[in-house]
């Protein structure tokens, strides 16, 4: 069981895992060293693909105090060799005594770090805190689980509804401070994803970007995905040096989320046009809903999501999470439910 100076620390290593706002491919994991009288002895985090994991960066700080240690950590060590080498090694050679982490490695290719460390004689206590260390990594979980990305469609309308003008033009219908909240989310994923329609409509730039509605640079850049068979002008913001962008002559969910996989994504942000949104609708793809709504009218317009509902048994419910106010909008972040029986009556 584990100890309170050790659960005192897995709070710690959350806390230092949340600091990493994207680690994408690789899940954030953070790693706690303690010394065998409880005090901590280094804090390590794992920042992005090709940089050191958590407990490797713990054990640079720790040397040779991490002998005897105990190592506290979010997610079971890794067991292979990618663009580094596996965690569990590290551990062993580093004469670390006893492990402690919170959430099994789903990822078949990297698991088995604790049977590998119990095989060389280290203490290994597993769970602890697990269902928090999940939370942490939702996206990158459910990718390594159900082989394709995570998908969160994000979309602003007014209050009736209505996304887009007669015209098709959609920019600002919410404020100042929810397009800055929007960057918040949209650095959490490895793409951004928009229909063609859109990107000829509004000329987005599909970038993270800060207060100063300033890109940030360019190694913190999500990929940017424009779906669909219409041309685009070179001349348009999305081809700009700011980010890479991938074009995908398709507008079929599989057909994207499969070109999505063969480039290493775990989380797309869904965003721009409600055809393509409506496709990703219908075939059941979209995993988190965060719209915002603006306190204002449109009359007659497009609507944010083209599904195809023919009938009121065909309404789909939202399970709300979160539910508040950024600005003058409303901010509704939620999951696509079940529709149950009950809900006619």
């Amino acid at each position: 069981m584990a100890t309170e100076p050790e659960i005192g620390a897995m709070r710690r290593a959350l806390d230092a895992a949340r600091t990493v706002p994207r680690a994408l491919p690789n899940p954030r994991v953070g790693c706690v060293l303690l010394a065998p009288d409880g005090t901590e002895i280094a804090v390590g985090a794992h920042r992005g693909a090709g940089t050191p994991h958590a407990e490797v960066d713990a054990l640079a700080q720790a040397g040779a105090t991490a002998r005897g240690a105990t190592a506290v950590v979010t997610l079971e060590p890794c067991n292979h060799t990618g663009r580094t080498g596996p965690c569990a090694q590290a551990l062993v050679d580093a004469g670390v005594a006893r492990v402690v982490f919170a959430q099994i490695d789903p990822d078949r290719t990297a698991s088995g770090g604790a049977r590998a460390l119990r095989a060389a004689g280290i203490d290994v206590e597993s769970g602890v805190m697990a269902e928090e260390a999940t939370d942490l990594n939702v996206e990158w979980t459910f990718a390594v689980t159900a082989g394709r990305p995570f998908v969160t469609w994000k979309y602003a309308a007014t209050l009736d509804g209505l996304s887009a003008a007669p015209d098709g033009t959609s920019k600002w219908i919410t404020s100042d401070e929810a397009r800055r909240d929007v960057q918040t989310f949209r650095a959490g994923a490895d793409a951004i994803v928009a229909g063609t329609g859109a990107v000829l409509a509004d000329d987005p730039r599909l970038t993270v970007r800060d207060d100063k509605d300033m890109p940030l640079p360019f190694d913190q850049q999500p990929l940017r995905v424009v779906v669909g068979e219409t041309k685009i002008p070179n001349y348009y913001r999305v081809f700009d040096r700011v980010a890479p962008t991938l074009m995908i002559q398709s507008r079929d969910p599989a057909t994207v989320l499969q070109k999505l996989v063969e480039n290493g994504i775990r989380h797309i942000w869904l965003e721009g046009g409600p055809r393509l949104a409506g496709a990703f609708w219908n075939a059941g793809v979209i995993d988190r809903i965060i719209g915002y709504m603006a306190p204002a009218m449109l009359g007659s317009g497009r609507a944010a999501l083209e599904g195809e509902a023919t009938t009121l048994a065909d309404l789909r419910p939202i399970d709300i999470q979160d539910l508040r106010m950024i600005g003058p909008d409303i901010r509704i972040i939620g999951t696509p439910g079940r529709m149950q029986r009950e809900d006619f009556d």
